[in-house]
């Protein structure tokens, strides 16, 4: 019963807070600005982070990347990334949306280029990538409205690392050049 009252609010939350700009696959060359979005608990989220920049040079993309860090955290733990770009648990209303300044800042950096290395399609993510603003979005599962334009897939069902599907990501923006 609260599962379907949830998704009640999700739905009318996608539906009033989505973007309305036309999206679709742009060439490499089109791209000045990117955000990234990372989840902290997979293992490689720091080499990821660094394949991500590295990128981002060598293609002259402005880059912002944005955590998702859902861990709960420990009093003698301290948060390993920046808090600014950094969506928290405690950042989440109680249906699973991200607070209004996480996505403001987000959208502040209007960004071309949207991609979502977050596996599978939790809420906070297909709210930010609804509402983003991005002329092409990339992500690992499809989510409600076809939001993203491309979509790389985990093969045959194996859990691929960030870091590995960020590369392949990279391959084939290369190669959409």
């Amino acid at each position: 019963m609260f599962n379907s009252f949830k998704n009640f609010f999700r739905k009318r939350c996608l539906r009033k807070f989505s973007g309305n700009a036309t999206t679709g696959i742009i060439p490499l060359s089109n791209i000045k600005s990117m955000a990234v979005f990372l989840d902290v608990e997979d293992q490689t989220y720091d080499e990821c982070k660094n394949e991500i920049l590295a990128f981002a040079r060598d293609h002259n993309i402005h880059c912002e990347i944005f955590y998702f860090d859902f861990r709960r955290i420990e009093g003698g733990e301290r948060l390993i990334t920046s808090i600014t770009n950094t969506v928290l648990k405690k950042d989440l209303n109680w249906y699973g949306r991200p607070c209004r300044e996480k996505v403001d800042l987000m959208l502040s950096y209007e960004s071309d280029l949207f991609i979502s290395l977050i596996e599978g399609a939790p809420f906070p993510i297909q709210y930010m990538a609804s509402c983003s603003n991005a002329k092409f979005k990339v992500g690992r599962k499809q989510i409600p409205g076809n939001v993203f334009d491309l979509v790389i897939k985990d093969p045959n069902g194996q859990e691929v690392s960030q870091a590995d599907m960020f590369l392949e990501i990279r391959k084939i923006i290369e190669k959409i050049g």
